[in-house]
């Protein structure tokens, strides 16, 4: 299953459109702000495909009868850019696991790079819920590798994907790879540059929210 918030008018627009705005973006904590609530609510959006089961909560005066989710959920997203996208989601799922990848790009002197994953820690992902974030899924590369490299804990009852803006090749890239995900989108965009930028996009994420980086 594919969702993509933006197909129906809601304050998402609001944070999405802010997200993209160059004039917006020189305020990194609004920035990291709006990552956060986009996050909270594909967070909120993807908890209704979850499975649930009754319990009963006492309360001052009975008994409630309520449906909770029924397996633990396990965060992981792809650093640096992926961590205010992660702290929204964690503020949803308040419970769960976390787990985090460096994933970087190792450029070429011809201007080409490959994707390559320098770090992994995460916890046993067995019959738990799989929620990997980035920001950006552009061609789709590290977010393969990402969860290819996090099914090495064990094998996840569900696996949803986040991310705030999204390119149909890195859509289809994640979905050739890994059918049975679910994939939660902010917006979605047609266009990759030679550099796989996605146009209109937003630019780096991990920029905006941090500050330049040096490349190595």
């Amino acid at each position: 299953m594919i969702f993509i918030l933006n197909k129906q008018p809601s304050i998402a627009n609001q944070f999405i459109a802010e997200l993209r705005d160059v004039k917006v973006q020189r305020d990194r904590m609004r920035f990291r702000t709006n990552l956060e609530r986009i996050g909270q609510l594909l967070g909120y959006e993807l908890s209704k495909n979850l499975e649930y089961k009754r319990i009963e909560v006492e309360t001052p005066l009975g008994v409630a009868p309520i449906d909770v989710p029924a397996h633990t959920a396990v965060l992981a997203t792809i650093l640096r850019a992926g961590l205010p996208l992660h702290n929204g989601l964690l503020q949803y799922f308040d419970g769960a696991d976390n787990g985090f990848i460096s994933a970087y790009r190792r450029h070429r002197k011809s201007g080409k790079f490959d994707i390559e994953i320098g770090y992994t820690s995460c916890p046993s992902i067995e019959d738990k819920v799989l929620i990997l974030s980035d920001p950006m899924l552009a061609s789709g590369s590290s977010m393969v590798l990402a969860a290819q490299a996090l099914m090495e804990y064990g094998t996840p009852s569900q696996l949803h994907i986040v991310t705030a803006i999204a390119a149909e090749e890195g859509v289809e890239n994640v979905r050739r790879n890994f059918p049975n995900a679910d994939i939660w989108i902010g917006a979605m965009d047609a266009e990759l540059t030679a550099k796989s930028y996605i146009v209109p996009g937003l630019g780096d994420a991990g920029d905006l929210a941090f500050g330049t980086k040096l490349q190595q």
